[in-house]
């Protein structure tokens, strides 16, 4: 081993690194704007991602201060298209016209339970989205209860509309 002292080593080993640096230099230098750009670049996305995490946060919230439409007037899907052709008739006591509906016939309000119907639990509180996850399980007498109970109950056009066209698409199936 070296009988020199340790600050002379380290001195030594600076001068070795700093000429080796000094060789590398050209290699450096030819690749520092890649570098430059590269931590830009960085940077750059990082701050995107800042102030979408800003904008996230806002968003939740701010989502209780306004209400949010079940489903916008301007959505169709398929279960919402109706079969048969919608016309206008006069409507004998006011001379208004009003559209034709395919509903089926449904029961009293009488015959509806008042809290829940028993077709799908917890129907009263579903969102129309959550009522579309559910539609194809149900069969028509179940759909028609839903649509009884609605009827009577909340009365929700989408609902009422979302209901209808899905008996009738099960009926012309049968």
């Amino acid at each position: 081993m070296s009988s020199l002292p340790f600050p002379v080593r380290v001195a030594a080993g600076l001068v070795v690194t700093a000429v080796e640096e000094v060789q590398a230099l050209p290699r450096t230098v030819i690749g520092l704007p890649i570098t430059a750009v590269s931590t830009v670049l960085q940077l750059s996305m990082r701050a995107q991602q800042v102030v979408t995490e800003l904008a996230i946060k806002g968003d939740t919230a701010l989502e209780g201060a306004r209400p949010v439409e079940d489903a916008p007037s301007w959505a169709r899907f398929d279960d919402d298209v109706s079969t048969a052709p919608a016309s206008l008739e006069q409507a004998a006591t006011n001379g208004h016209a009003r559209p034709r509906t395919n509903r089926p016939a449904i029961g009293l309000a009488e015959d509806t339970p008042s809290v829940t119907p028993d077709a799908l639990p917890g129907y009263e509180t579903m969102t129309i989205a959550q009522l579309r996850a559910r539609l194809r399980t149900l069969s028509v007498d179940q759909l028609t209860e839903l649509l009884a109970w609605e009827s009577a109950h909340a009365d929700r056009p989408p609902f009422v509309t979302m209901l209808t066209n899905r008996i009738t698409t099960l009926t012309a199936e049968q």
